[in-house]
């Protein structure tokens, strides 16, 4: 069974600029069906529409569009696709340092170096936040890049200073790991993405990265901080929120294309993941988007 290796992705800043900058049409950037990482810190604008998040151990759904920080190597999907019916997404990258050791050692620069450092979970905004930063994200398609320049130290300084936001991985997700253990743990997120539709067996997983069932469920937990059961679990349980929102399925359809077998059993899983029933999200979900 072919197992999709994980994509170290080279970025090349802008013309002119000391960061990467560029705007796409609704799904012209899809790269939500591949994992991959890079040195760089991310600053992804998803202009309206819904999809999934998949960064570190961390997945979730999202409406309404979505203002995403990634930290330095933290692997993560990208976040459109055909289905997400976004209007545009802006993808921003820049090096921890991208101007200059010195410079950001700058006492004015505290706040940005600690918006990089929290950056390391993965940090999703919402509310008046995402609405400004939007803005200011969208008029910089037609900046001259020393305005550019500008506007993305205002942007990086505005949202150290939100109180809205969520840092995705809070429990942890270790990527100070040599490179081996990168392809590795992204072999396995490859696999799950994959196959969560299907029964997934510890035995086999553990063996596609050549490791004993004991020795795979310890080194994941201590990368993730989290259990593999719970990890396919949140994945189904994420997939079946994206369908709810968007399928017209019924529930026992929705948790078997989910990869549930137990309908019981799923929607016990709903309601202590989301709070709700699946029904009850189902329909404040739609009083929402209305």
């Amino acid at each position: 069974m072919k197992i999709l290796a994980p994509s170290l992705e080279i970025i090349t800043p802008s013309y002119g600029s000391s960061f990467f900058f560029s705007k796409y049409v609704e799904n012209a950037n899809i790269k939500s069906h591949v994992w991959h990482y890079h040195p760089e810190i991310e600053l992804v604008y998803v202009n309206g529409g819904s999809g999934k998040r998949q960064i570190g151990s961390h997945i979730s759904y999202y409406t309404d569009g979505d203002l995403i920080l990634i930290g330095s190597n933290l692997p993560h999907c990208g976040f459109t696709n055909d289905q997400t019916g976004n209007k545009n997404e802006t993808v921003i990258q820049m090096k921890p340092n991208f101007l200059g050791h010195e410079f950001f050692e700058m006492p004015e620069m505290k706040n940005i170096q600690n918006l990089f450092s929290q950056a390391k979970g993965g940090i999703t905004f919402t509310g008046e936040t995402k609405k400004m930063i939007g803005g200011l994200i969208d008029a910089m398609e037609e900046q001259l890049p020393f305005e550019r320049l500008l506007t993305m130290l205002d942007i990086l300084n505005a949202l150290e200073q939100s109180n809205e936001y969520t840092i995705l991985n809070a429990d942890g997700f270790s990527m100070e790991l040599q490179v081996q253990d990168n392809d590795r743990i992204n072999s396995i997120f490859n696999y799950v993405k994959d196959h969560f539709q299907e029964p997934i067996a510890l035995e086999e997983v553990s063996s596609l990265v050549s490791m004993t069932s004991p020795s795979f469920c310890r080194y994941f937990k201590k990368i993730t901080n989290k259990t593999f059961t719970t990890f396919v679990n949140e994945y189904r349980l994420v997939h079946a929120s994206k369908l709810l929102a968007e399928k017209p399925l019924s529930i026992s359809e929705v948790c078997y294309e989910s990869g549930f077998n137990n309908f019981s059993h799923f929607n016990k899983s709903f309601k202590a993941y989301t709070g709700k029933s699946a029904s009850q999200y189902r329909q404040e979900l739609k009083t929402i988007i209305k």
